[in-house]
């Protein structure tokens, strides 16, 4: 309980201090320089997903270009996960001593180039070396774009950080249709190669107004925010927050991460589906959390975040029970349905939260464990799936998605105290 006492208290405190931290604060709402930037950061939160999806669509080519074993490949491919793990943390500082907006330039010009790699590669040794530079890049640009969105919805006093998560979403689905429609035509090498121009020009018009605005100096020259008020920084108590906000955000891609790799064998192996209705299950998933996300700033507006996380994690919990342990198909694909837009602003909110509390060094760290569920997720999944079943192992989807809105609820008052824009 002191604990608990001592993270309400934290947040009632520090998210007056948060939106004011930022040098965008001092414009108005209805500033152009902040519709530009809010553009710009969409631009690049689609480009992230878009490169990202592009590359994961000709994993199967450039398996049978390197002759891996689907061990070596597995092996390999953790090279994302290790060189975006390893960034993520370093990201924050590089932010407080850059500013977000440089770093997240840098880092989509180094993750254009770097999906390119891949296919030039003839081992699963240089695979899993060029996927570590991959994957810096990828890490290192979440989090930076994440810390620039923080401010942007600061000075906005909208809490519009869904919408850009949906551009995520919808650039992933983009990158991965069309790396389906091409796939036949293209090789990897050309494909990827066309990635990094599209890449390289994007970045190139979208780094602009970010280059142009807001570039904070680093953080012993303004150790004040504006006013006066302290810098955010990850110190004291308002670390036992931003852990707190980052197990919200590890409960939910944890379910985001195993769908993706689980949901098609479940419906094939479990319930008899034929390859076309299992490849739907996980396309219903992504979908319904675009959609979601779409609407996540009305549903932010009218609801509040308390709400929306509790609801959201209700509401992925009973989905996923319904998509795990359902006896019919297409009750299957409505739990997935259902899931998708209970966790589809969860992580979104968990991440601005954490910005806002501390910086960069919030996103970092929140993100750092974030996206260390997403990771967990599958590897969890199947070793549940091999001492018990899939379908139990499904259930701890619903299980951690309960956690999270048990977590958010428990803090309710603390979150209540910062919601409002």
């Amino acid at each position: 309980m002191p604990t608990l006492n001592k993270i309400r208290s934290a947040l009632t405190g520090a998210m007056g201090r948060g939106s004011t931290s930022s040098p965008l604060a001092a414009l108005p709402a209805t500033d152009p320089v902040l519709r530009r930037l809010r553009i710009a950061l969409t631009a690049f939160f689609a480009l992230d997903g878009f490169i990202f999806a592009g590359w994961v669509v000709r994993i199967p080519a450039i398996k049978e270009q390197t002759g891996a074993s689907p061990s070596a490949l597995g092996l390999a491919l953790l090279g994302v996960s290790a060189g975006g793990m390893v960034t993520m943390m370093l990201t924050g500082r590089l932010c407080h001593r850059f500013g977000n907006h440089s770093v997240t330039v840098a880092s989509a010009l180094l993750l254009s180039l770097s999906v390119a790699l891949p296919p030039l590669t003839h081992s699963a040794l240089a695979l899993g070396l060029v996927l570590l530079v991959f994957g810096a890049a990828y890490g290192s640009i979440n989090v930076a774009m994440n810390a620039a969105a923080v401010d942007v919805v600061a000075a906005l006093r909208r809490p519009v950080m869904p919408g850009f998560h949906a551009a995520f979403s919808l650039g992933g689905m983009l990158g991965a249709g069309l790396g389906g429609l091409i796939a036949g035509q293209l090789s990897p090498t050309r494909h990827l190669l066309l990635l990094t121009v599209l890449g390289l020009l994007i970045t190139a018009v979208a780094a602009r107004p970010l280059l142009a605005h807001a570039a904070p100096p680093p953080p012993e020259a303004r150790p004040e925010g504006p006013g006066g008020e302290p810098a955010r920084t990850m110190t004291g108590r308002t670390r036992w927050l931003v852990i707190v906000l980052g197990l919200i955000a590890l409960c939910t891609a944890y379910g985001e991460g195993a769908l993706a790799d689980w949901s098609a064998l479940h419906l094939t192996d479990d319930l008899g589906a034929g390859a076309g209705v299992a490849a739907a299950g996980y396309s219903v998933f992504a979908l319904a959390m675009t959609v979601g996300r779409l609407s996540g700033t009305a549903l932010l507006e009218r609801l509040g975040p308390v709400r929306a996380l509790v609801g959201g994690g209700a509401m992925a919990a009973a989905g996923m029970l319904l998509g795990s342990l359902a006896p019919s198909v297409w009750l299957v694909l409505t739990g997935f349905v259902i899931t998708g837009l209970g966790l589809a602003n969860i992580f979104p909110i968990a991440i601005a939260r954490a910005g806002a509390l501390a910086g960069p060094s919030g996103v970092a760290a929140a993100s750092t464990l974030g996206y260390g569920g997403m990771l967990l997720g599958p590897v969890a999944i199947g070793f549940l799936a091999e001492w018990f079943s899939l379908t139990a192992a499904l259930t701890t989807v619903a299980l951690l998605a309960g956690v999270a809105a048990a977590v958010a609820y428990t803090t309710r008052r603390a979150v209540l105290a910062e919601s409002r824009p």
